[in-house]
């Protein structure tokens, strides 16, 4: 059987988007890991998988896949995708769209120019709901890791996080880090971990080693996360422009009790058939 497929991006996070209210599909591990292989698949960061929703609550159930085959909880830029992509598929056409996530809903709002805003939701910073390995919340914690210390902030914006400041995002050791924190056993679940460089208060570079991806070009939820984690330490103000290698990002966030907003653009690359037998 062929089934139907959308390659989109934001801001080079790049994603399939699979329509499964209007054709059959079963995600499978396996398969997901083929076809995100850059040399021999489609190749992509995550698998964002269209649904019918659960809830009257709700205009779509939306399931993400990392590249490893394993589902998750949250990715800020593949909701703005899947924003434009059920626009563009005519298969609604409100402005304002809810979405279902295994995390809780999320409101999407189409924008201009081919961008969305995004209600990533209140973030969480309680160690059982990121989850930590441990039973006492703190604004900082540390690991120590080959030999030093890591001081890093955490929180839950849908999916887990870890938020480390370094001086120059261009020379941290991400390579080396990024997986020996994803998956160290202080993260139950393991977690993405981000790299962030402070330039003033309305400003901040970031890095982001994806669970179960690896490093990426840009991390919406990651981009939130170092905001809220910037904000909590004193660094960043309510408004801020998080500036990944893939672009830019527009946040807000007033503080705790309340919803960060997300706002980029999205890319439509190519759409295309691929064999589901």
């Amino acid at each position: 059987m062929q089934l139907k497929f959308s390659k989109m991006h934001g801001l080079g996070n790049d994603f399939i988007v699979i329509d499964a209210i209007n054709q059959d599909f079963v995600p499978e591990p396996e398969r997901i890991r083929d076809w995100a292989q850059r040399h021999t698949g489609i190749g992509f960061d995550q698998l964002l998988v269209v649904e019918a929703p659960e809830t009257d609550q709700a205009d779509f159930k939306y399931r993400i896949f990392n590249a490893d085959g394993g589902e998750v909880e949250q990715c800020g830029n593949g909701a703005r995708c899947f924003a434009r992509f059920v626009r563009e598929q005519n298969l609604t056409d409100l402005d304002m769209i809810s979405v279902e996530t295994s995390s809780g809903l999320i409101q999407l709002e189409m924008l201009d120019d081919n961008r969305v805003r995004v209600n990533m939701g209140i973030p969480r910073f309680e160690p059982q709901a990121i989850p930590l390995d441990t039973e006492t919340q703190a604004d900082q914690y540390s690991l120590d890791i080959d030999g030093q210390s890591i001081k890093f902030s955490a929180l839950a914006i849908g999916n887990p996080h870890i938020v480390i400041q370094v001086d120059d995002v261009a020379s941290a050791d991400v390579e080396s880090l990024g997986p020996l924190l994803e998956s160290h056993a202080f993260f139950p679940q393991r977690v993405n971990v981000g790299f962030m460089q402070i330039i003033d208060r309305g400003h901040f570079k970031l890095r982001v080693f994806e669970r179960g991806v690896g490093e990426t070009k840009a991390c919406g939820s990651g981009a939130c996360a170092a905001f809220i984690a910037g904000q909590r330490l004193g660094l960043l103000d309510a408004l801020a422009q998080a500036h990944l290698y893939g672009g830019d990002l527009k946040l807000e966030w007033q503080g705790e009790g309340n919803p960060v907003m997300m706002t980029g653009e999205t890319v439509m690359a190519f759409q295309g058939e691929i064999n589901n037998e």
